[in-house]
Parts: structure tokens; sequence; C-alpha cells
């Protein structure tokens, strides 16, 4: 699997034009690599995680540009890569993505490139999402860029999330997946740290309970770990929280930061 991924990277030198699904395979290799090895131990690992961060970060690069070229590191390569030459969007799931990978490899350059790219920039105009993913991701990129608002932001990303409003989303996964990182968010910009640790138990609970619900789900890589939560979480780690939580879904040292500084990324 890895030695594909590679291959699309290299490939990507000569056309960007399958950038994205090349993204989609650094997720799965990191997935397949967690699932190998749950504490994130092995070196390979970190290289699989970072893998993935840079290319989430070339796609909205490539994205973001509509001729010429763009220069990415990817795999520990400096690499140029070309325009598409057609208009590619890089969608709100997309960035979420991209963003917890750069929280988890704690890459500050890369949330601001992140924080600044406009919000009409994410929808794509044949995609179908919920609302609230747009009141989600201003309310990140108002929290990183520390702009005003941030409250009032949050207060209606947790309004829009409700299930009578977001409709797009099947309900299992938007109470499974996708809503526990925003409460662990509400958490930790709250500095709740007596609240943090529940929370995050919580989440740990739903996820497992959504990936083994049937056989189809407990197969699939996209389980192996809770990257919303593992990010919301590399956050309070950083702050000092007190963690007392040992998961196959939260690598430990992705979360301890073990690795930071082994190689450029």
């Amino acid at each position: 699997m890895e030695e594909d991924l590679i291959e699309e990277i290299d490939d990507l030198e000569r056309s960007s034009r399958l950038i994205d699904a090349t993204f989609n395979s650094a997720m799965l290799s990191l997935r397949a690599r967690c699932l190998i090895d749950p504490e994130a131990a092995a070196i390979e690992t970190w290289e699989s995680a970072v893998n993935a961060l840079q290319m989430g970060s070339a796609l909205f690069a490539v994205a973001g540009t509509g001729e010429g070229t763009v220069e990415c590191r990817i795999n520990h390569k400096l690499r140029t890569i070309p325009a598409p030459g057609c208009r590619l969007v890089a969608g709100e799931g997309a960035w979420l993505t991209s963003f917890w990978l750069a929280l988890i490899c704690r890459d500050q350059p890369r949330l601001t490139q992140l924080s600044q790219i406009p919000l009409e920039q994410l929808r794509s105009p044949q995609a179908l999402a919920d609302e609230y993913l747009h009141h989600w991701i201003d309310t990140l990129q108002t929290w990183w860029l520390r702009g005003p608002g941030l409250a009032d932001k949050l207060i209606a990303t947790i309004e829009t999330s409700d299930p009578s409003i977001a409709r797009v989303a099947p309900l299992d996964m938007l109470q499974g997946v996708l809503y526990p990182p925003i409460n662990l968010f509400y958490h930790y910009v709250r500095k709740d740290e007596a609240g943090f640790a529940p929370a995050l138990a919580e989440a740990l609970q739903l996820h497992k309970a959504y990936w083994t619900l049937n056989e189809d789900r407990t197969t699939d890589t996209h389980g192996t770990i809770a990257l919303g939560p593992l990010a919301i979480a590399c956050l309070a780690y950083d702050a000092d929280f007190p963690l007392d939580i040992e998961s196959d879904y939260l690598p430990k040292h992705l979360l301890q930061r073990t690795w930071i500084g082994e190689f450029p990324t």
C-alpha cells in the first residue's frame, strides 16, 4: 500500500488531476499503519501521519492555484506540482481532515494556511452538505486566527448540528462521529478540564459503537482511529488537561507528540 502511495505522490509532479485521490490514499495508509501499530510507537506511523498532512496541505494549495505550479514538501522531498488546468474543489470534509492532521502534527504554519482559505472556496456546487459544516469550519478558522465572534460561531455550529436541522448526514454518523469533536472543542475552549476527559471517553465509546455496528463497518479502516477526537485531545494534552485515557482509537505517541521534530515536515 505504501509503495503504491509513493508512486502516486511521484506522479503528482507530472499531473495533479488525481491529487484528491492521492490524499485519500495517504489517509488509507495512515489508518492501516495505526491498525498494526495502535500506539503509533513506530516512526513509520509518524511518517504516514506526516505524509497525510502534507497531502492535505498540497491538495488545498493546488486547489487555490489557477495556473502555474505549487511547491510542496511531500514524503521527505520538495516537489513542484502543476496546476490541474481546471477548477479543483477541495471540500469541507477534506478541510476538516487536513485541519485535524495539522493539529495532531502540531504544524502551526499549515493551520494558518488552512484557516486563511475563504469559506466559499470550500463549497462544491454539486455536493450536498449540512449547514453546520460551514459554521464549524468558520469556528475553527476564527479560533486559530483569533478572530472575533468565536462564541457566537460555536453556538451556531452546535445549534445547526442538531438532528432536527442537520439532515444530510445519517443520524448515527452525526451522533457517533461528526458531533463529538464539536462537543470536545466546546469543553476545550471553555477550559473545562473536569468535563473534558468524560467527554473524550464518551466520544471514543460513540466512535466504537458506530464503527463496530456491523461487519462492513468493523472491517472499514475509517474506524481505525478517531481522528477528530484525537486532534482535540492533542490540544487538551498540550494545555496540560488531565487525560487518563488509553485507547487504540487514540494513538498514544501521536497524542503525546513523541515524534515531533524527528524530520522536517
